[in-house]
């Protein structure tokens, strides 16, 4: 037991070490809808139910979603996409804005934001539709504003790290976000970046950018090593392995852009991989390699190369996809499949690290020491495991980046993805649910939110030993409105705890004016309390905060407003004491003067018997 939590505390060590990790996310954003209905009887027109809409979610997908993950776990995170200028596009980024993400996304009016809409009676996907056509390409315009947002959100990260390189994540589901124009540049810039994450549909696109992890399923896997092994003549390796039109195979018949695949046993195709040197492509016409026949996994997919071929040899790679012992039948075991082509992978995609995601049973990660490394999920339905794979993919980057070992990061990753999928929905791991998991949680259980100052030194000063971080903000917070709901929202995403500073009624009534606040201290004290997003409430009695600020000594300071950081009056003290200073717009229209001039605008209608008639 001691060991064990022993172990606990060093990886609890590693989440705290990631926190405001800068990470610039980088692809194919889209908005996730879910709508929850209810069915009780059959249509008369057909053996259909007739569904009743109960609720309906949105929730960040895609890149979008690997964004969100990132910043739920503690890391800082910049999204850098394409998004339409259209309703799909206001959600998404309002979804942003949520989870702390800095929204550098781009619009482009003419491209409408993907978007996948599920339809649950029951908790059961009925169906999916899904809108934004993939083939719809980014004009010259478009990719110019892209390579811009990239060039600034990279220098703005490198800015908040004190000049230190940011990490890069690369979400390419094949939807038109990255076109070549974008790949060469990333590649070209690799050196900007520290850490370099990489989850593609089609990794042959990625060759040259050397990343430091990539993330395949187990398909997408496959379909590189067949992609691979078809560039090779007939007397290399997958030739003398190729498989005869009376083996099995089993074949990926799920849409690429879906994620987590599906295989099934079926009979093989002829073999695509023995192409004679110099013949044409089947589907784009370019003659095979003639030196060596070695082409590589370039160029096009080509029929059937998404196949997994079973033979009785053994493990091997033909033109059709791999192979594997026949006797295994449908039982074979991909987790050993992938294990023993992980070196391959690394060299074809020039990739540090490999991580093959197997969706319900883990995945298999391989380093430069040739060693594999086995993790386990436990089996969910498919609708609880949305998105899994982005918080995989947001704690791998972010411990990798945070310089932690290959099975420390491994093995946080997959906890990470497990601990999402226990409800229907879009998955986000956040950081406080990663440390619970690990048995290192906040303390706070029996402690007031409402605290006098000595009491929150000591609060602060416990969490500080722990490794977390302390955002701290401060306002009279008269009435208490969505624009402040919103701000302390995002406040607290930028850190583990939240400590909100209250002006006392003489303070606000020096600042305000003799006719506030509206609401005693005691009210407004209780309100902010009484939200999730609130760790701690604290009044002080001064006109300024700066007395707290010192004892506090956050490390990271918020206010509300449009103005840059330099002009509040607090950001010489808070950055003397080693904290960033960071300022979050209102919602317009939702600040307490405005509401309170309209209150006061309102006629005052008199009650029935006093002046006015029955």
């Amino acid at each position: 037991m001691a060991g064990a939590a022993a172990e606990e505390r060093r990886l609890a060590t590693v989440v705290a070490g990631w926190q405001g990790r800068p990470v610039l996310v980088v692809g194919d954003a889209m908005l996730d809808e879910w709508r929850f209905a209810e069915s009780e009887r059959l249509c008369r027109e057909a053996p259909a139910p007739v569904l009743t809409l109960r609720r309906r979610i949105s929730a960040a997908g895609g890149a979008a979603n690997t964004a969100v993950n990132v910043a739920a776990l503690g890391g800082r995170a910049a999204l850098v996409a394409p998004v339409g200028a259209d309703v799909a596009g206001d959600e998404l980024h309002d979804c942003l804005d949520r989870a702390g993400v800095w929204d550098r996304t781009v619009g482009h009016p003419g491209r409408p934001t993907p978007v996948k809409r599920r339809m649950l009676a029951g908790n059961q996907i009925l169906l999916r539709e899904d809108s934004g056509d993939p083939e719809d390409p980014l004009d010259d315009d478009g990719v110019a504003r892209l390579l811009t947002a990239l060039h600034c959100a990279t220098e703005e990260l490198r800015a908040v790290a004190a000049g230190q390189p940011p990490t890069l994540v690369v979400c390419d589901y094949g939807l038109g976000a990255l076109p070549s124009a974008v790949r060469a540049w990333l590649v070209a810039n690799r050196d900007r970046y520290a850490t370099v994450a990489l989850d593609a549909h089609d990794l042959a696109d990625w060759r040259g950018l050397n990343p430091t992890v990539v993330t395949p399923s187990f398909a997408e896997a496959t379909r590189l090593l067949a992609r691979a092994a078809a560039g090779f003549n007939g007397g290399h390796r997958g030739a003398a392995r190729g498989a005869t039109a009376a083996h099995l195979h089993l074949d990926h018949l799920a849409d690429p852009a879906d994620g987590p695949s599906e295989l099934v046993v079926g009979a093989a195709p002829g073999g695509a991989g023995e192409r004679e040197p110099g013949s044409p492509h089947p589907t784009s016409g370019a003659p095979a390699a003639e030196h060596g026949g070695v082409a590589g996994p370039t160029g096009e997919p080509t029929p059937g190369e998404e196949r997994v071929a079973l033979t009785g040899d053994g493990l091997s790679v033909t033109g059709t996809g791999v192979t594997v012992n026949a006797a295994a039948g449908a039982g074979v075991d991909r987790a050993v499949l992938a294990e023993s082509r992980l070196n391959e992978l690394r060299e074809h995609t020039g990739a540090d690290v490999v991580a093959v995601t197997l969706d319900t049973e883990g995945a298999v990660v391989g380093g430069a020491d040739g060693e594999p490394r086995r993790s386990h999920s436990t089996p969910v339905p498919a609708s609880h495991a949305v998105g899994a794979g982005d918080a995989y993919l947001a704690a791998m980057t972010l411990a990798l980046a945070a310089e932690a070992s290959l099975p420390t990061a491994a093995q946080l990753a997959q906890l990470a993805a497990t601990i999402t999928v226990s409800d229907t929905g879009t998955c986000v791991c956040r950081r406080e649910d990663l440390l619970d998991a690990l048995g290192s949680g906040p303390e706070e259980a029996g402690r007031p939110t409402q605290v006098g100052a000595e009491e929150l030194t000591a609060i602060v000063a416990e969490h500080r030993r722990a490794g977390r971080s302390i955002v701290f903000t401060n306002g009279c917070f008269d009435v208490l409105h969505p624009g402040h709901v919103r701000y302390l929202t995002q406040a607290r995403a930028l850190g583990d705890l939240l400590v909100v500073a209250v002006n006392s009624d003489g303070s606000v009534r020096r600042l305000k004016g003799p006719d506030r606040p509206v609401n005693p201290v005691e009210d407004r004290a209780a309100l902010l309390a009484a939200l999730e997003c609130v760790d701690h409430v604290v009044v002080f009695e001064e006109d300024s905060p700066a007395k707290l600020i010192e004892a506090v000594r956050p490390d990271v300071y918020v206010k509300g407003g449009d103005y840059p950081p330099e002009m509040v009056p607090e950001a010489p003290l808070v950055r003397r004491l080693g904290g960033q200073v960071r300022t979050l717009g209102y919602v317009p229209d939702r600040s307490t003067s405005a509401i309170i001039d309209r209150i006061r605008s309102h006629p005052v209608v008199p009650p029935v018997g006093e002046g006015r008639p029955a």
